[in-house]
């Protein structure tokens, strides 16, 4: 079994709830989606077996909050995956995935080893691709026997009803998650701020608890 790896480093966590944590991240290559706002575009990647990829974890001898599975897409590579966390989860490892929430039955595979999921909604008007409300319900669903939070990109291009149809999944599957509405870094702005404070009113409103995290590693120069 080989994975396809774009990357191992360490870091602040930049993103959402657990922004400011200290982590090991893998970054795996591949996506499923093309987003318009996306910006990490991959192009090359090493082959590991989970050994090897173990091996090279063990290097950084640091005290980490977790490792954070990131990407691309990791659930694509999701027999890689699961060996590669289960090894991790034998160390003692808390084990973090960053996905963009539309492989529910790939997470099914992987799910008993992790303890957190960072799960993106991609909402249509701001990624320029088609829904995935099928797919995101039926992943929050089973990402929710675990630690899950939400985070959605917003740009200048998001509309309200794409806000209204997230809330309305969020109240129908798992009331007590939490959204993180997360500004496209390329268009911080006044009027972007403005979007995101009505945003955020529109959720509170429908007693959907949500909070307004810019990508921080971006303001700090990390990776």
């Amino acid at each position: 079994m080989k994975g396809k790896i774009v990357e191992v480093f360490d870091s602040i966590q930049g993103e959402g709830l657990f922004l400011g944590e200290k982590q090991l991240f893998i970054r795996f290559f591949g996506c499923n989606l093309n987003c318009r706002y996306c910006d990490t575009k991959l192009n090359c990647f090493t082959e590991y077996d989970p050994e090897e990829l173990i091996s090279e974890l063990r290097l950084y001898k640091d005290d980490y909050h977790s490792l954070a599975f990131t990407g691309g897409e990791p659930l694509l590579q999701k027999d890689f995956l699961r060996e590669i966390a289960r090894l991790a989860a034998q160390e003692n490892t808390k084990n973090y995935l960053e996905t963009n929430g539309t492989l529910p039955d790939e997470l099914e595979e992987v799910l008993d080893y992790f303890d957190i999921i960072a799960m993106d909604f991609k909402l249509p008007s701001s990624t320029g691709l088609k829904d995935f409300w099928s797919a995101h319900r039926r992943f929050l669903k089973v990402a929710s026997r675990k630690d899950v939070f939400i985070k959605a990109v917003i740009c200048q291009s998001t509309e309200k009803k794409d806000l209204q149809d997230a809330i309305n999944l969020i109240k129908e599957t798992n009331s007590s998650v939490i959204l993180v509405l997360q500004p496209n870094s390329l268009e911080d702005n006044a009027g972007m701020r403005k979007k995101l404070e009505q945003f955020k009113e529109m959720c509170l409103q429908q007693q959907v608890t949500t909070c307004i995290i810019p990508q921080m590693h971006k303001v700090a120069w990390l990776r």
